[in-house]
């Protein structure tokens, strides 16, 4: 699978990523000044959030503005496929400088991702073929006919939020997607898919443009307008450029890629429905929160998760130039080195986050010891 890639190819491509750097930096500045004008502000009013002063937000539209310019530059034809998740992802971003602006009800803004979506789909952006997970079913593919759509709606609006929500803390959405799209830039060179990567190139420009203002501390967020923007550019993208091949890979390269944001959603959901919530109900049990509860800084917490992205990143190169069995061996070898490093690493800040907890427990228990005599009672009867 795996061929020469031509010298014009990369030309371009580094092309098409230096211009959306460049873009999405002199820009952001601007949104900065823009989001104060309509007030896009993100006030610290919960213990989920991270930061502690009033903080703009807005400034996926630099992302957006710097990823456009470099698309209707470098990527010559735009065919129909392209042309509807460009419309799709406009009505993303509109959608996300509304609700950065004024919040908007959760069925409103999810009505019009399924819309988003649809623009794709209708436009030829549909998953038709899965290959079969099962190696040793006699049935290599599975043609999914009727549920094409749905499912690729599924895929869509899933992974959408999904970057969505793992935004919390400064410059992780945006170097999760960074690495995702970055993965796939690779991939898309490696089977000669040269739209494909000019398009994740000018994704992952755009989204090293506007870094230095979003990493930690953060002079600026990306708001709903970017990680829904990010996140809708990823789950089309990835239909277009890695679910159409016919090979072995197609089912789990799109999963690895995008792994992290996907588990975070998925335990997210699980957790609350435990706990009979309501799904979509926000919380602050996401994995970069409990990254920070182990006693990690906001950049320890960031780095970590960067280096699970990369890990499953790098799996999914490997799966597409080494085979199942390659890929699978080489993530496992990566995740248990990571675990001791981490052990290693962070031993320290784990137990003294333990040791204050204990503390403050105690302390509670020493001023109010009848109101614990009564939890222990109820608790017993």
């Amino acid at each position: 699978m795996t061929t020469s890639i031509p010298g014009e190819l990369l030309l371009r491509v580094g092309e098409a990523l230096l211009f959306a750097m460049v873009v999405s930096f002199l820009l952001s500045p601007l949104v900065k000044s823009f989001a104060y004008k309509i007030g896009a502000i993100d006030v610290p009013k919960d213990g989920r959030r991270m930061h502690k002063k009033p903080t703009p937000r807005l400034g996926g539209l630099a992302i957006f503005l710097g990823f456009m310019f470099s698309i209707l530059i470098f990527v010559r034809p735009i065919d129909m496929q392209l042309r509807g998740i460009l419309l799709g992802s406009a009505m993303i971003v509109v959608l996300g400088v509304m609700d950065d602006s004024a919040p908007l009800r959760a069925g409103f803004k999810f009505l019009v991702q399924i819309a988003a979506a649809l623009v794709a789909v209708y436009h030829g952006v549909v998953v038709q073929i899965l290959s079969n997970p099962n190696v040793f079913s006699d049935e290599p593919y599975w043609f999914l006919g009727w549920a094409s759509v749905p499912i690729t709606v599924l895929w869509i609006v899933g992974i959408t939020n999904s970057v969505n929500l793992i935004d919390g803390l400064d410059g992780l959405a945006n170097g999760v997607s960074t690495i995702s799209a970055l993965t796939m830039l690779v991939i898309a060179l490696l089977v000669s898919e040269g739209q494909t990567a000019i398009i994740m190139a000018a994704l992952v420009g755009a989204c090293v443009g506007f870094m230095p203002y979003n990493k930690n501390p953060a002079q600026m967020f990306m708001g709903d307008t970017g990680s829904t923007f990010l996140g809708y550019i990823l789950a089309t993208v990835s239909i277009q450029g890695l679910f159409k091949y016919y090979a072995i890979i197609s089912f789990a390269v799109p999963f690895l890629i995008l792994g992290l944001p996907m588990f975070d959603t998925l335990f997210a959901i699980v957790r609350r429905l435990a706990h009979g919530q309501n799904p979509m109900s926000p919380d602050r049990g996401h994995i970069h929160h409990r990254l920070i509860d182990m006693g990690l800084s906001q950049k320890q917490a960031v780095a970590a998760l960067y280096v699970v992205s990369s890990i499953l990143g790098l799996s999914a190169v490997v799966l597409t130039t080494g085979g199942a069995m390659r890929a699978m061996t080489f993530l496992f070898a990566v995740a248990v080195l990571a675990f001791f490093a981490s052990r290693i690493i962070f031993p320290r800040e784990i137990a003294e986050t333990r040791h204050e907890k204990e503390a403050a427990q105690q302390h509670e228990i020493e001023l109010h010891p009848a109101v614990d005599a009564d939890k222990q009672e109820d608790n017993n009867g």
